[in-house]
């Protein structure tokens, strides 16, 4: 027989492109062949991972900041990863100031700051026009620009930040940035029907087909704003018979609203609603099982929902409880694109070392696998 190490390296790098992530990250410290095969940008092409997107929880600690966390969990391994926590020099931002989105970190108030999530180095922006806390952020592409066109950032609500004060009454223009020319273009504020709640615990956004959209939480309205034209749309309400709350999420092919919904006989479930972009009607595609979501609490307390929230992006949307008492329980639905069949399963529990939270910040990201495996480079994964 062959032995392995007679192989070429062509098919020993296809071999290995059929590995799961934390395998691949245990075989690239067997030899210098294989760490230099995985680590070229050409066994990213390769492989067969199906670059689904991650969920990452960031847990914030109000004392301490070292005692601040990052945790990403690859849906295609089903394995969660403790990313190393991105260090700063501005310690005196407050912590809803701190907001992570589509493979960034970023830092609103007192001074504005970015950092990929992955090979983490803090950037420093010129100042906001108007510094604000809690706000919604997105990032984007220009749809006339090439495939490797630069992220550009939007910054939507929130409360504005003036010398540790907040003004909950003042309605904030629409900030955008471009890190190429280095500076930030205001566009209209959100509609006046947002008044009432401006922060992103009262909101939820999400991109698609190039418009930033803004929902209420609670509220139900829903507006989007066009990255291109750089204007609102009418504000419409989606609130489904029974809706308690729900989040707005931007799937693959379709806007989604995920939430709690009170069923006749006096029991609650969480639902999916396909949204129409067009029209803003919406048709249901699924609910949660009722053991799934049962096991996201521990009791029957009556405001034991207020706890959840949602987040999603691809075909996967992520369900979660944020109270620390329960340790973040989450479980994932993943959305077929073509025949609209979603399957639910419960995502494993986060690592034990994980530290004592007052805060948790999540979103949903693609990641690439060469910037995963060039993060081995460095003080590296861990799961």
């Amino acid at each position: 027989m062959t032995e392995f190490t007679n192989l070429s390296s062509d098919l020993v790098e296809l071999i290995l492109s059929l590995l799961p992530i934390p395998t691949l990250i245990r075989v690239s410290t067997v030899c210098k062949l294989w760490h230099s095969i995985i680590s070229s940008p050409s066994f990213s092409t390769l492989s067969n991972h199906s670059n689904k997107p991650w969920f990452f929880l960031r847990g914030i600690h109000n004392i301490s900041s070292k005692n601040n966390q990052t945790f990403a969990f690859d849906p295609s391994s089903n394995n969660w990863f403790l990313l190393p926590t991105p260090q700063h020099h501005h310690r005196h931002q407050p912590n809803t100031s701190f907001i992570g989105t589509n493979s960034f970190f970023f830092i609103t108030a007192p001074n504005f700051l970015y950092t990929p999530i992955l090979h983490p180095s803090w950037h420093l922006t010129p100042p906001l026009h108007f510094p604000r806390i809690n706000p919604l952020l997105g990032v984007f592409h220009d749809a006339k620009g090439s495939s490797f066109s630069h992220p550009k950032f939007i910054v939507v609500g929130g409360v504005k930040f003036i010398g540790n004060l907040v003004d909950i009454e003042d309605r904030l223009d629409v900030e955008i940035y471009d890190p190429l020319l280095g500076n930030w273009d205001l566009g209209p504020p959100l509609p006046p029907d947002f008044r009432s709640g401006n922060s992103s615990s009262s909101l939820s956004s999400a991109l698609f087909k190039g418009k930033f959209y803004v929902f209420g939480i609670y509220s139900c309205f829903v507006s989007s704003f066009d990255l291109h034209h750089r204007v609102w749309s009418e504000v419409h309400t989606l609130r489904p018979h029974g809706a308690v709350f729900s989040f707005l999420v931007a799937c693959k092919e379709m806007l989604v609203l995920a939430g709690v919904c009170n069923f006749p006989h006096g029991f609650s479930s969480f639902v999916l609603w396909k949204v129409d972009e067009r029209t803003m009607r919406f048709s249901q595609i699924d609910v949660m099982p009722h053991d799934l979501l049962c096991s996201l609490f521990d009791g029957d307390e009556d405001d034991k929902f207020a706890s959840l929230k949602c987040v999603g992006l691809g075909d996967l949307i992520y369900v979660y409880n944020e109270d620390y008492h329960r340790m973040y329980p989450a479980c994932v639905c993943e959305i077929n694109g073509e025949s609209g069949r979603c399957v639910w399963r419960k995502v494993p529990p986060l690592p034990s070392l994980m530290n004592r939270f007052h805060k948790v910040i999540s979103f949903c990201s693609t990641v690439s696998l060469h910037s995963i495996l060039r993060e081995l480079q460095g003080p590296g994964l861990q799961f």
